[in-house]
């Protein structure tokens, strides 16, 4: 049975991850997956199998987070859906191929070194201010179907909302940074239903899972970061459109290169 102690830190981290996806339409499950890792790993799962369940249930929390984020962007007007619509086909057929084959087939270690390899190189591009082109447009219908397929995929190997991809693509095109971090608000819902469902075939039968589980999705964790998280995800959404997020973002890199540091150190450990 789940500790009723461990759903403190749960929710503290729940409050955090969704202030942080409505500010910088990145960063729940950047942040949430180490600390998730190490609370699976004090209830006696084994380290291979809590990475795992670690980036799916920091995905499933994503479903609740981009819907009261999105409210919020939606309010103000701020969400592109005419991108979100080209990208969304491609983000389900991506999240697919990530949740019902590769993630299965991959070991948890890969798993976290691929995680904390590519948090790392997000977190450094937070750093630099991007170049883009004064002409650079988003691609046609076939090339957004492509970029989706991406974003869905790799948001499925790591657990996250697919802001980490999607924001800077968003903005390389010169889709101004408020409409690029709202659009990717609304995107985080199809990432994560879609990945869940996968998630949840692929563990119904994986054995060493932790009580009140269904498949990968560890449900008190789910439970005590998604009530927690849809509270806040508003609030950053609005400081948004407030604070100097090109400093705030810089401040967050740093964050992230130390989780980046810790997930490497677990995955290696765990061989």
């Amino acid at each position: 049975m789940t500790d009723p102690i461990v759903l403190l830190p749960l929710s503290c981290i729940g409050l955090i991850t969704g202030f942080l996806a409505g500010l910088l339409g990145i960063g729940g499950g950047m942040v949430l997956v180490p600390f998730m890792t190490y609370i699976l790993g004090t209830q006696a799962v084994a380290p291979e199998l809590a990475i795992k369940m670690a980036i799916a249930t920091s995905m499933a929390t994503i479903m609740f987070t981009s819907i009261s984020s999105v409210r919020a962007h939606h309010q103000r007007g701020a969400v592109r859906w005419d991108i979100a619509r080209r990208l969304a086909p491609g983000i389900v057929a991506g999240g697919l191929v990530a949740s019902l084959g590769i993630f299965s087939l991959l070991k948890g270690q890969y798993l976290g070194l691929f995680f904390g390899l590519f948090v790392g190189y997000s977190a450094l591009r937070m750093f630099r201010k991007p170049q883009p082109s004064a002409t650079r447009s988003m691609p046609g219908a076939t090339g957004q179907l492509a970029a989706g397929g991406l974003i869905g995929c790799l948001s499925g190997l790591v657990g996250a909302g697919g802001a980490f991809i999607s924001v800077p693509f968003m903005t390389w095109c010169n889709v101004p940074i408020h409409n690029a971090v709202a659009t990717s608000a609304a995107l985080g819902f199809p990432i994560a239903v879609t990945n869940v469902l996968g998630f949840m075939m692929a563990g119904l039968h994986v054995q060493g899972l932790p009580p009140h589980s269904l498949g990968y999705i560890w449900l008190p964790g789910l439970l005590a970061v998604s009530v927690c998280s849809v509270l806040t995800a508003p609030l950053g959404a609005k400081a948004a459109h407030r604070l100097p997020v090109a400093q705030l973002k810089k401040i967050f890199g740093g964050i992230l290169l130390c989780l980046a540091v810790y997930m490497l150190y677990k995955s290696l450990r765990a061989w």
